[in-house]
């Protein structure tokens, strides 16, 4: 956090977990009424910037996004929704992906990186749905952690997109790199998915965390990439980007 930002208003941090996020596994640091409002500008600039945005990956029910988003693991979101229309018609239900193996899940998947384990990973994971679940996608937290190749992203897309539930912030690549040059985090946090979660969740109203999630990796994707010399013209970035690339 840059050191104007820091100061400001530091005797007014929120305390651990405030009221309507008692429920979190962990606990939220503190952060300065300062730094909150300027969360909310930000809040309000990125969704005036991207109103319809949305989870990209395709998918027609829970399942289905489930599964796409073990898919989307180290994986472009297109390269998963070229794969994934043969892999759906293939098994429409959980229970069709129980009744086979991982072999046989593997060819409709092999265009993906680390398909074999990935295939490992949604078949472990529908069985454990028809097994333990009744062939329907669990909504909590904990219950989805619980099925192979979920971790905290994958189960807070499912629980925010498909069952309009805000249990964490999304985390990925875009919103490591956004929540950085944005100077949402620390430089000791950077690089910790778990503490961007963290920082992010204190910063931004429950409400918003799903769509807040979208808006930013919009950005990244459209505007504040990884590599891009000109990123920093875009007027969020120059608003905002504290650590956005000058050239």
């Amino acid at each position: 956090m840059s050191k104007v930002a820091s100061a400001a208003g530091s005797a007014h941090r929120t305390p651990t977990n405030p009221r309507g996020l008692k429920d979190l596994p962990f606990e939220v640091p503190g952060v300065t009424d300062a730094q909150k409002r300027r969360a909310r500008r930000l809040d309000r600039a990125l969704i005036e910037a991207y109103p319809d945005a949305h989870c990209e990956l395709d998918a027609a029910c829970p399942h289905e996004l489930l599964i796409a988003t073990i898919l989307s693991a180290q994986t472009t979101d297109v390269g998963v929704n070229k794969a994934t229309p043969g892999l759906f018609r293939a098994f429409p239900e959980p229970a069709d992906y129980a009744k086979s193996t991982p072999e046989q899940i593997e060819p409709y998947i092999k265009t993906l990186g680390f398909f074999r384990s990935k295939a490992k990973s949604v078949h472990a994971a529908m069985t454990a749905l028809v097994q333990d679940h009744a062939g329907q996608v669990p909504s909590s937290m904990d219950e989805l952690l619980r099925l192979r190749g979920v971790a905290r992203k994958t189960a807070n897309v499912v629980l925010g997109n498909a069952f309009d539930i805000n249990d964490g912030f999304v985390v990925d690549t875009h919103i490591m790199r956004l929540a950085w040059r944005f100077d949402l985090i620390d430089e000791d946090e950077r690089d910790d998915p778990k503490k961007v979660e963290r920082k992010l969740v204190a910063l931004f109203p429950r409400a918003q965390w799903c769509r807040l999630s979208h808006c930013i990796i919009w950005h990244g994707r459209r505007a504040c990439p990884a590599r891009g010399a000109r990123a920093h013209e875009h007027p969020i970035c120059k608003g905002f980007g504290v650590h956005c690339p000058k050239g």
